[in-house]
């Protein structure tokens, strides 16, 4: 039986390229967010739509476009074309962007699959990393598509799942690029088989969990319910806070004022676990890089917590709120590499 060769590096440098240029991505399409630009163009044309329009004319139309939409009929109405201009170039960046990473993805795979560099046995992994990234672009239009028939925003269930799937994808990548990685090598031992291990993944799904809140978040632009810090509306836990939804579900993640209060006080579940974390690897064999990964988790917490509290004061300026979600993504990632690196040790 021939030998398994060992990983081709520049198999996992493309790896850490496309985990960047995800995380990357995943930051620009919250400020495309922040700045109100997602439903400015209203098709989807994947090859067509390479290109802004050309001409004076082609402006004209495009815009009359949007203006038949719910968000100019109720929000943007008095929008002026140059105005429009703004918003729909922010929002073709984004598609480009996302089309060259798409590219980014599939041409090496395809080079590495030809050359033999990935044998075709070994391809799966990495034909489902081109294949998540393309129904990312179907999500991002599923998502962009409910904010075009009704009402004037997209749905925060349609945003919340691609930024999960976006995650997803992140998560997978780098623990690839990880386990590939001659400096670093594969995770050796199952998760959970330790005690720092375990508290890790919990600490990890419960990073997930409040991410997809502020999905929540931004989605039902919840955070412009209350700017004031710890109380909210007076009070603690304001009256009525889940009064009003069908459903305990539709409580807890549709009421625009629950969704905010769930979302400033379950950080402090993620401070708990992260600094629990911290605890329980201090008194056990745990590798200076997991120490490291998981200093950096809890720093980034600290940081986190701060922003969130000055997001609130600051009435969610663009700047901050941006550095919020992209300290959150790094939160996700620093505890992703924490629990590889707890393999390992």
């Amino acid at each position: 039986m021939a030998a398994t060769p060992p990983p081709d590096p520049r198999v996992t440098r493309w790896l850490y390229s496309v985990a960047i240029i995800t995380f990357c991505l995943i930051v620009f399409g919250g400020f495309v967010r922040l700045n109100r630009a997602g439903l400015s163009i209203v098709e989807w044309n994947p090859v067509v739509g390479i290109a802004p329009p050309m001409t004076e004319a082609a402006w004209t139309t495009e815009f009359a476009k949007y203006q038949a939409t719910p968000e100019y009929l109720t929000v943007n109405h008095a929008m002026t074309l140059g105005e429009y201009k703004t918003i729909f170039y922010i929002e073709w960046a984004h598609r480009l962007i996302a089309r060259l990473a798409g590219l980014a993805v599939v041409l090496p795979l395809v080079v590495f699959l030809w050359r033999g560099t990935i044998r075709w046995r070994d391809s799966a992994l990495f034909l489902g990393i081109a294949l998540l990234f393309a129904l990312q672009g179907f999500l991002g239009w599923f998502m962009v598509r409910s904010g075009l028939l009704e009402t004037p925003a997209v749905s925060h269930y349609r945003l919340t799942i691609h930024l999960l799937m976006a995650m997803l994808l992140l998560a997978i990548t780098l623990w690839a690029a990880m386990n590939r990685d001659a400096r670093i090598g594969p995770a050796i031992r199952r998760m959970g088989d330790t005690p720092a291990s375990r508290v890790a993944l919990a600490t990890l799904a419960i990073v997930t969990v409040q991410i997809a809140w502020g999905g929540f978040v931004a989605g039902l632009k919840a955070g412009h319910v209350s700017y004031s810090w710890p109380l909210m509306g007076g009070a603690l836990v304001p009256a009525g806070l889940f009064a009003g939804a069908d459903s305990w579900w539709a409580s807890i993640s549709s009421l625009p004022a629950a969704v905010h209060w769930l979302h400033r006080w379950f950080a402090f579940v993620v401070f708990a676990a992260v600094a629990g974390l911290v605890l329980i690897a201090r008194g056990r064999t745990v590798s200076r890089a997991a120490h490291q990964a998981i200093h950096a988790a809890a720093m980034l917490v600290g940081v986190q917590i701060a922003l969130g509290v000055s997001v609130l004061l600051w009435h969610v300026p663009v700047s901050l709120a941006l550095l919020h979600q992209a300290v959150g993504l790094g939160i996700f990632t620093a505890m992703l590499v924490a629990n590889h690196r707890l393999l390992r040790a």
